[in-house]
C-alpha cells in the first residue's frame, strides 16, 4: 500500500484553509490544518510530515518565524511558503531561511501540486543523502574498534539524529 505525502497546512483564513486542504486530500494527500503558527508547532511535535505549506501573514507569529522553526527543528521537512502579501524581500528571507518555494496568492492548482512533488522529492533526496552518510560512518565505526567502542560510537550518532 503506497503512504500519502503527509502535508502541514498553515493559514488562518480558516475557509480558504478548509478549501485548500479538501481540494489535496481529494489529490491524495494527508492534510493536517492549523490557523496559526503554536498551532502548526503543536502539530509538528504530535506527528511527523513530510511537507509544510505555511501562510506568510498571520497573526501572532508569522510565517517566516514558524519557518524558522519547522526547519530548525525538523531536518528534512520541506516548507512552501503560500502568500497573499509577497513581496521580493520577503521570498528572499525565506528562502535564505529554508524555504524550499515561495508561491504567490492566487495560485494554480496544478503548479501547487506540482511545487509540492517537486519539494517532496528534494525531501526524500536530503533524506536518502543523509542516510547514506550516516551508514557510511557505521561502516567506518564497526570496523575499526572493540564490540564495546563499537556500541559507544553507535549511541553517540544516534543522539547526534534526535
Amino acid at each position: 500500500m503506497e503512504s500519502k505525502i503527509k502535508l502541514l497546512i498553515v493559514d488562518d483564513e480558516v475557509a480558504f484553509l478548509n478549501s485548500i486542504a479538501r481540494r489535496l486530500e481529494l489529490r491524495d494527500f494527508d492534510v493536517t490544518k492549523a490557523t496559526n503558527g503554536k498551532e502548526a508547532l503543536e502539530a509538528a511535535q504530535n506527528k511527523k510530515f513530510d511537507l509544510a505549506l505555511v501562510d506568510l501573514k498571520m497573526p501572532g507569529m508569522s510565517g517566516q518565524k514558524l519557518l524558522e522553526f519547522l526547519k530548525h527543528d525538523h531536518k528534512f521537512l520541506e516548507v512552501i511558503i503560500l502568500t497573499g502579501h509577497g513581496s521580493l524581500e520577503s521570498a528572499v528571507e525565506c528562502t535564505k531561511l529554508g524555504a524550499y518555494s515561495y508561491l504567490p496568492k492566487p495560485y494554480e492548482l496544478d503548479r501547487l501540486i506540482e511545487l509540492l512533488k517537486e519539494a517532496y522529492q528534494a525531501r526524500l533526496q536530503k533524506k536518502f543523502e543523509n542516510d547514506q552518510k550516516r551508514m557510511d560512518m557505521i561502516t567506518k565505526i564497526a570496523t575499526g574498534d572493540s564490540a564495546l567502542g563499537i556500541m559507544r560510537r553507535l549511541r553517540e550518532l544516534d543522539d547526534e539524529e534526535k
